[in-house]
């Protein structure tokens, strides 16, 4: 799908959706405010841009701290989405919601945390939770292990994705690349994951670290194919798919 057909979600329909789905939570939102500025500064903005323009709009019109923001924001979540897919087509209205934790939370770790832990079972956090990796790596390193272990698909997804050094429409993660072992303590706890959602993040992450830190990676991986797993022997195929170790 392009920029230009993923912006067009992103306009004055988003603005009325969330609106809509905020109002029935918190009557005093100002959505007549949230509209108008939406409809005034959105056309000339990218898919990215409009995000992020939502996000800070919202920030305005919810004129409160940001724990009751996100109160709001995550009331209105609905229902985890139970797929491995429809991630940015049924639940695309999420993602300013993840922008916000993103732009506004970085104070807050609790809140915040706890906020990308329930915006990833409808959408994902893998963007917003990069900016807390940087800040609190090993506090978030803590967090990805419980995660990791959790039973829930999505967080254990997150476990892996969030920590990707080359994550795709993200700036490069830095904090590992040259000492991926507290990274990798992590994908052992998941390479005999059932779920291939959770198998396909695991492959791909290794895929980036083969192109940051090859023999770091080609170790691991080398260790993994004498695994007779069959979850674990997909991950290392897939991830070498373009790469001979």
């Amino acid at each position: 799908m392009s920029d230009y057909s993923l912006a067009q979600h992103f306009g004055v329909n988003l603005a009325e959706l969330l609106s809509s789905k905020i109002k029935a939570v918190y009557p005093k939102f100002d959505e007549q405010k949230y509209i108008k500025n939406i409809v005034s500064k959105v056309n000339d903005l990218a898919y990215s841009g409009r995000i992020e323009l939502h996000a800070r709009e919202l920030n305005s019109a919810l004129n409160l701290d940001y724990k009751s923001q996100i109160e709001i924001l995550t009331s209105i979540l609905g229902e985890e989405n139970p797929n491995e897919t429809g991630m940015f087509k049924n639940y695309y209205w999420v993602l300013p919601i993840g922008k916000f934790v993103e732009i506004y939370g970085i104070d807050d770790f609790e809140t915040s945390i706890n906020a990308i832990a329930e915006i990833t079972k409808r959408n994902t956090g893998e963007y917003a939770i990069r900016v807390f990796i940087r800040k609190y790596p090993n506090k978030m390193l803590e967090v990805m292990r419980n995660w990791a272990k959790s039973s829930n698909f999505h967080l254990r997804r997150l476990a892996s994705e969030g920590l990707r050094p080359k994550l795709p429409w993200a700036s490069k993660l830095e904090n590992f690349i040259d000492d991926p072992k507290p990274v990798f303590e992590i994908l052992e706890l998941l390479k005999e994951d059932n779920v291939k959602f959770v198998q396909r993040s695991v492959a791909n992450h290794m895929n980036d670290y083969l192109k940051l830190n090859f023999d770091a990676a080609k170790e691991l991986l080398g260790k993994w194919a004498k695994s007779k797993n069959q979850n674990t022997q997909w991950i290392v195929k897939h991830a070498t798919r373009k790469i001979k170790i």
